[in-house]
């Protein structure tokens, strides 16, 4: 079995997780806030619909340079609740297809991710898709579930059933 094999069946889990979230997002509420320090719910849940971005970066480039941030890496929160969903599963699909063509050598090269041409951390990009997309994927779904239960929004099941389908 081939790396990308592996990784393929845990992204899409993930991905259509996160997706089932996003169909509940109510788009009344995307200005809202839990505490002044925190993002607004569009913002963190377009910020959340903009990770799969970063597959490009880890797999078409040996690093990435936080001072070299492209305007579309961080796209102005979503206009609409459909909005959301289609900027996500755009995203989705283009990174599911590079991660589709990435063979086992390039998935185990290094990915080296920098500030100001300073090395923050590098590893295998194998592992920066996991860290980088997945995981960071996961912690921002896990702040948005939180938004959406103080806001008193039925959140779906995600790794089993959630109080509101239990």
């Amino acid at each position: 079995m081939a790396i990308k094999d592996a990784l393929l069946s845990e992204y899409d889990h993930e991905m259509a997780t996160t997706r089932r979230l996003f169909e509940r997002v109510p788009e009344q509420h995307f200005g809202w806030k839990p505490h002044e320090k925190s993002m607004s719910l569009g913002q963190l849940a377009g910020h959340l619909a903009n990770i799969p971005f970063w597959a490009d970066s880890i797999l078409r480039a040996e690093f990435f340079d936080l001072d070299d941030m492209p305007p579309d890496a961080r796209p102005n929160p979503p206009a609409s609740r459909d909005a959301l969903v289609k900027a996500f599963a755009d995203k989705v699909a283009a990174a599911r297809r590079l991660i589709a063509a990435t063979g086992d050598p390039e998935m185990l090269a290094r990915w080296t991710l920098k500030r100001g041409g300073a090395e923050m951390f590098s590893m295998p990009r194998i592992a920066a898709l996991r860290s980088f997309v997945m995981n960071h994927s996961i912690h921002h779904r896990g702040q948005l579930s939180v938004y959406l239960r103080l806001q008193n929004v039925p959140l779906p099941a995600m790794y089993g059933p959630t109080a509101d389908e239990a």
